[in-house]
């Protein structure tokens, strides 16, 4: 097996944690990529891996820091950006502000990663993943800011897809659907809002970290070399099914 360099941004967070786990019990070696360097640095350092802090909102500073993060490895094999934010509003509560956090938090931090990936990988060829959502497939109530910046990144990985083909770029997204992590904590808060949202899943669970990370694992691997331009629901079926209640 040959170790794979992958940089994850957001490598602190739920999902990014956990692929990180993941990949380093695989023999892999991730790079960690955050805005707080003491979370960065104690994560690197429990996981035996390398980090830096950087803020991907940066699409300048980011392409530095994969630079860098590709100097440090010997060579980058992919990127992941786990970056994101939840915001649960209608569209006519939502403030200017949230709106531009939201787009900047989940889709100029993607193109970030595309940008870098562009500059990156272009010579040898590699793996992107990139994390929708399934709010950005179904129709859900109070999610227009986060729907939209996630429909986005969609658009954005079968766009990347094509472009970058022939440079044997493979570019694919995750749209997983509620999953526990610090971030949805608000969300799921109360006991009601827990059972709420369970239900809107047919398989009757919330996601956990790792039920994401194993299929970003999954597409970064080289041996799905004839697999780009997907979005794959990890969601319980929430953007597709509809089962009976009675």
């Amino acid at each position: 097996m040959v170790a794979q360099r992958v940089v994850i941004v957001g490598g602190t967070g739920g999902i990014g944690g956990a692929l990180a786990e993941a990949l380093v019990a695989a023999g892999h070696r991730p790079f960690l990529v955050a805005r707080d360097a003491e979370r960065i640095a104690a994560a690197a350092e429990r996981l035996g891996c390398e980090g830096a802090a950087c803020d991907a909102v940066d699409v300048d500073a980011l392409a530095a820091c994969v630079e860098q993060a590709a100097g440090r490895l010997g060579g980058l094999d992919g990127i992941v950006n786990c970056a994101g934010s939840i915001l649960l509003k209608a569209a006519h509560l939502t403030t200017a502000a949230e709106w531009q956090a939201t787009l900047a938090a989940n889709l100029t931090t993607a193109f970030a990663c595309v940008h870098a990936a562009g500059k990156s990988l272009r010579q040898q060829g590699g793996a992107v993943v990139l994390v929708s959502s399934a709010a950005a497939r179904v129709g859900l109530a109070n999610h227009e800011a986060i729907a939209a910046a996630k429909a986005g990144i969609i658009g954005l990985t079968l766009s990347a897809a094509a472009t970058y083909a022939r440079s044997g770029i493979r570019f694919n997204a995750v749209a997983p659907g509620l999953v526990r992590t610090p971030l949805s904590r608000a969300v799921i808060a109360s006991e009601p809002a827990e059972k709420a949202s369970i239900a809107m899943h047919p398989l009757g669970r919330l996601g956990e970290p790792g039920d994401v990370a194993r299929a970003i694992a999954w597409l970064l691997d080289p041996a799905q070399s004839w697999v780009t331009g997907q979005v794959i629901g990890i969601d319980g079926g929430l953007a597709d099914l509809r089962v009976r209640t009675g």
